[in-house]
């Protein structure tokens, strides 16, 4: 049944503390080398995500078909897990996830001698999956201006392979944060990676097993960086989170003291305080593309204008995030377009005072992208259930502090 729920804020001012989920980018990485390892490593605080616990579940699996739903970590690194390990699985997802691309991954590691064939279109899940016979190729060249999941997803087999693996990466490195947060945690299982230049070099190695601990999720972090922005007045201290991050999206610590918040580091984590905002900001969003949304839908909320690059990867996301974006803000009268070749500009407008609602698109980060606009007039988010596959608590923590949630069926 669809559902929606209503949100708003009767005061506009903001204290509390908040423990954010778990990093899911670093829990996916972690369980799939924990598994590749064959020992008995111990993670701890492993995010509470659908993604993560979906992947938990699906490792433990005997099953012949494997369903990663609307995970683009799972199915792609599901993919190189079960094609380099030599496991038999039709692997398959959401209506949308098969018609997410998988092309790149799939054909590097048919050069590997992966036995991978489509079961509908060509270059898109689902997958047949059935067995791997070493092709003694060592060096590969994958695009990495697309998406750094399949590099990420190559690199932890790497070791495995007879010849380890020399990966040379072509055209603008995305995401790049997303392929060193995935070296440094082999490393942390006793893997070594060179990344020189545009190529990695993976040796032969052997995982160990090792004590992991995921640390507080960045890109969870964002939403509340959004709403202190937003707020009559605020102090929220994010617990858990590291000035010395893996993630990638870090960054929007910077991002948002251009946008009107301070960041105090401490022994706990983050304390957030509001000081003044630009009017006018330029942004490239090629490491962390996932903060898009977050800065898109607060900059029309501030009446900022902001350009924006780096955004190819996020019409193959959850949705056509670019598209969803474009539409969604003109209920705040402002305007989303490309300007030349893969540069976008948001066009504030006046914020209308009145039925405010948005849609999800079968996305988590729409939905929470959007929801701090409740600190300036009322909004209505529609299926605001999709936050489960990133932070299912966060309505809850949104109620924490202040805000009033009226749900609709």
């Amino acid at each position: 049944m669809s559902q929606s729920l209503t949100l708003s804020h009767p005061t506009g001012k903001l204290t509390g503390r908040i423990k954010l989920p778990a990093s899911k980018s670093e829990a996916n990485r972690a369980l799939i080398i924990a598994a590749l390892s064959g020992q008995a490593s111990q993670l701890h605080n492993l995010s509470e995500a659908n993604d993560t616990q979906l992947l938990q579940r699906l490792l433990q699996s005997d099953a012949e078909t494997i369903d990663a739903e609307d995970a683009g970590t799972v199915m792609r690194f599901l993919t190189a897990f079960y094609a380099i390990t030599g496991q038999q699985k039709t692997l398959t997802g959401t209506d949308r996830m098969c018609q997410r691309p998988i092309r790149i991954l799939v054909e590097a590691l048919r050069e590997l001698g992966a036995s991978i064939a489509y079961v509908g279109e060509e270059g898109y899940p689902p997958l047949k999956i059935s067995g791997f016979k070493g092709s003694g190729q060592k060096h590969l060249k994958v695009r990495s201006d697309i998406s750094s999941q399949y590099i990420s997803a190559l690199l932890m087999m790497a070791p495995l392979l007879p010849d380890g693996l020399e990966l040379e990466l072509e055209g603008k490195i995305g995401s790049r944060p997303y392929i060193e947060m995935t070296r440094s945690l082999m490393q942390h299982f006793g893997v070594s990676a060179d990344f020189t230049g545009n190529t990695i070099t993976v040796k032969p190695q052997k995982y160990k097993a090792a004590t992991f601990r995921v640390e507080s999720d960045w890109s969870a972090a964002s939403y509340w960086y959004s709403m202190v922005a937003l707020a009559k007045e605020a102090e929220i201290t994010l617990l858990g989170l590291k000035e010395q991050s893996f993630q990638g999206d870090r960054a929007i610590a910077d991002i948002m003291y251009r946008l009107g918040v301070y960041t105090e580091f401490t022994e706990e984590g983050v304390r957030l305080l509001k000081k003044e905002h630009e009017r006018h900001i330029s942004l490239d969003f090629s490491d962390c593309p996932d903060l898009a949304q977050t800065v898109v839908a607060l900059c029309a909320a501030m009446g900022v204008r902001v350009d924006m690059t780096g955004l190819e990867s996020l019409r193959i996301k959850e949705t056509d995030r670019i598209q969803a974006l474009q539409i969604e803000v003109l209920s705040m009268n402002a305007s989303l377009q490309e300007v030349t070749p893969g540069v976008f500009r948001l066009e504030p407008g006046i914020l209308s005072k009145k039925d405010l609602s948005f849609r999800t698109y079968q996305d988590h980060r729409m939905a929470m992208a959007f929801a701090p606009v409740a600190l300036l007039e009322p909004v209505v988010i529609q299926e605001p259930g999709v936050v489960r596959k990133s932070y299912p608590r966060f309505w809850e923590d949104l109620e924490k502090v202040g805000f009033d949630i009226k749900y609709t069926a």
